[in-house]
C-alpha cells in the first residue's frame, strides 16, 4: 500500500491550493484518511480528517477556510484551502488508516504518511 500527496506550492495570502492524497495498492478498505501540518520548529498537527462516508472534520484555526473532502471509489482525499494565511505555512502531511490483503490473501491493517507536501504563503 503506497500513499501519494500532491498539490503543494507557493501562493500569495489570499490565495487557495488544493492538495490531493491517494492510496494505492491491495486495498480492503480505507477508514480514515487525514491531514496533518508541521511548522517550522513546530509539532505535528491535525488539520482535518474524514472518515468513510462522513462529512469530515476540520480544526478549529482552520474551519471556514479549509474543506476535506473524499473520493471512496478513487481512494482519494482532498483538502480545499482558501483565504490562506502565512501562518498556514507549513509541510503537510496526509494519513490514511485501514485495511489491506496480503501476499497470503489476509486482511492486514495499515496506518500509513505520506511523504508531506511544501505549502508556503507569503504576506
Amino acid at each position: 500500500v503506497q500513499l501519494q500527496a500532491s498539490g503543494g506550492g507557493s501562493v500569495q495570502a489570499g490565495g487557495s491550493l488544493r492538495l490531493s492524497c491517494v492510496v494505492s495498492g491491495s486495498i480492503s478498505s480505507i477508514d480514515r484518511m487525514s491531514w496533518y501540518r508541521q511548522a517550522p520548529g513546530m509539532g505535528r498537527e491535525l488539520v482535518a480528517s474524514i472518515a468513510k462516508s462522513d462529512f469530515g472534520v476540520v480544526a478549529d484555526s482552520v474551519k471556514d477556510r479549509f474543506f476535506v473532502s473524499g473520493d471512496d471509489a478513487r481512494n482519494t482525499a482532498y483538502l480545499a484551502m482558501t483565504s490562506l494565511k502565512p501562518e498556514d505555512t507549513a509541510v503537510y502531511y496526509c494519513k490514511a488508516d485501514g485495511d489491506y490483503i496480503n501476499e497470503r490473501s489476509l486482511i492486514g491493517v495499515f496506518h500509513l504518511w505520506g511523504p508531506g507536501t511544501l505549502v508556503t504563503v507569503s504576506s
